[in-house]
């Protein structure tokens, strides 16, 4: 989501692999669930997308669970380890934030009951011997956070946070810094424990949705690009590298996300424009079945300068209106004796029973550098029952300079391998069959290492006609100092 926390699409199981800058390098695993809704309604799927259009994590293997639906919509989960001892905490994964922050075990509206099915646990500072209480004096505070200075925060108080989602619900409290211990591949198929240390908040209050038991979680894990993520912190003390690739597989669901560079398969590049909060490429143009979407130039010059969002973490696509109404006619051209219907005053759907590839044009969308992004109809398409519906949206969500963003979802992201470079500011993507692996490379040893898709099953939690639950596994390569 665009500069707020909420959900990340629950749709596949994730590989992720984390490097550390050390002088062996090994894998590393994180256990990661993800949760969806059967009966999410359209609106809500959109209410969704507008809260949650983010980035994510550097290298790593992660096996992903879930479907590519967006009627699938909710959110991904992990369960982290913090403390000494340590403790389990299910955390929402959140591409488009930073902080990490758990519910405190002073926090009187935190919710105590989930009803995702996960055990809710308030994180206790006293009861941790590592826990560190960081004031307003400290480094992270007055550098790393970048706290405003005030007379509110004087040295020996807490260094406190809040933030505000975009649905509206909000968490607030203070930083403390404590250990996290995350599942190292040590070999293939093993794995042992990685120690780091991170600040993260611990979160005194929440309100909205944060306060609620539906969906409920123990907090949230940011994986943004600012200093206070849990990704910069432990980039900055050379446990992982800040790049990141995931594939995440349209026809069966589950895929592959990975932490780290990828040999295998080749990836063609972008530039990640600067100055810019989200990953955002430039989009030179757009075509159907070869002919060009014709571009305004107010619309050219915004997204020359403000791009397109490439987020993995919203599902469908969307568009400023002059472009969205060219390519929905454009589509809907195809199929001239079948005219679609309106669901929920929202999406353009069809009955449809041919093959879809084979009804509908498919769309290119041409970045810099000359790299395209081509999208195939049941990669745009999703569907809602025994119909059709067209994944494209009139954009609501604005840049910096008031035009509105084209923001491409997950829904045209699937059946490629797409590699997120942070250190080198640059986007690339092949297609790529996510159902198979990759191969990333150990910088350190120069041993390079096959990752497999995986779509973990659902059987070993919870489930309701409501609810069900996946698992998702994150594999991290990381050096060991």
């Amino acid at each position: 989501m665009l500069g707020s926390s909420f959900a990340v699409k629950a749709a596949r199981p994730f590989s992720l692999l984390f490097f550390k800058a050390g002088q062996n390098r090994a894998n590393m695993v994180f256990q990661v669930q993800h949760k969806f809704n059967k009966k999410i309604s359209l609106n809500q799927l959109k209410s969704h997308d507008t809260q949650r259009h983010g980035r994510l994590l550097a290298a790593a293997d992660l096996p992903i669970g879930g479907d590519r639906s967006p009627t699938s919509a909710a959110l991904y989960y992990t369960k982290i380890t913090l403390g000494e001892p340590p403790n389990p905490y299910h955390v929402q994964v959140d591409t488009g934030s930073d902080l990490l922050w758990v519910n405190c075990i002073e926090c009187e509206t935190c919710p105590t009951r989930s009803d995702l099915g996960v055990p809710l646990l308030l994180y206790d500072p006293e009861g941790s011997c590592t826990s560190k209480k960081i004031s307003c004096d400290d480094e992270f505070c007055t550098k790393t956070f970048d706290a405003p200075e005030n007379s509110d925060c004087k040295a020996g108080m807490p260094c406190q946070y809040a933030c505000k989602y975009g649905d509206g619900s909000s968490t607030s409290g203070y930083f403390v810094s404590d250990n996290i211990h995350l599942a190292k591949v040590s070999g293939n198929g093993q794995t042992t424990i990685l120690n780091g240390n991170v600040t993260f908040g611990c979160g005194a209050k929440q309100s909205g949705e944060l306060s609620s038991t539906e969906q409920a979680l123990d907090g949230i894990i940011g994986f943004g690009q600012a200093k206070t993520s849990v990704l910069s912190q432990l980039a900055s003390s050379k446990k992982i590298k800040k790049t990141f690739s995931h594939c995440l597989d349209g026809n069966k669901g589950g895929g592959i996300f990975a932490i780290g560079e990828v040999v295998e398969p080749k990836v063609k590049t972008t530039p990640i424009l600067d100055d810019k909060t989200h990953y955002n490429i430039e989009l030179k143009s757009i075509d159907v079945n070869g002919e060009n979407v014709k571009l305004p130039t107010s619309i050219f010059d915004f997204m020359k300068n403000e791009g397109a969002v490439v987020d993995s973490g919203t599902t469908l696509a969307y568009f400023p209106d002059d472009v969205y109404k060219q390519l929905m006619e454009k589509i809907m051209a195809a199929q001239p004796d079948n005219k679609p219907h309106t669901v929920e005053e929202l999406f353009k759907c069809y009955k449809y029973s041919g093959n879809i590839d084979e009804g509908f044009p498919v769309i290119t969308f041409h970045f810099a550098n000359k790299l395209p992004l081509k999208v195939v109809p049941h990669q745009y398409f999703f569907t809602v029952e025994d119909e059709w519906c067209i994944g494209f949206m009139n954009s609501n969500v604005q840049g910096k300079d008031g035009g509105d963003l084209t923001l491409l979802g997950d829904l045209v992201l699937s059946d490629k391998l797409v590699t997120y470079d942070i250190d080198n500011q640059v986007i690339g993507w092949t297609d790529y069959n996510c159902s198979s692996s990759i191969k990333v490379k150990d910088e350190e040893s120069g041993n390079v290492y096959e990752v497999f898709a995986r779509d973990l099953s659902s059987s070993h939690y919870p489930c309701s006609s409501r609810v069900i639950l996946g698992l998702l596994l994150f594999l991290a390569v990381v050096f060991i100092n």
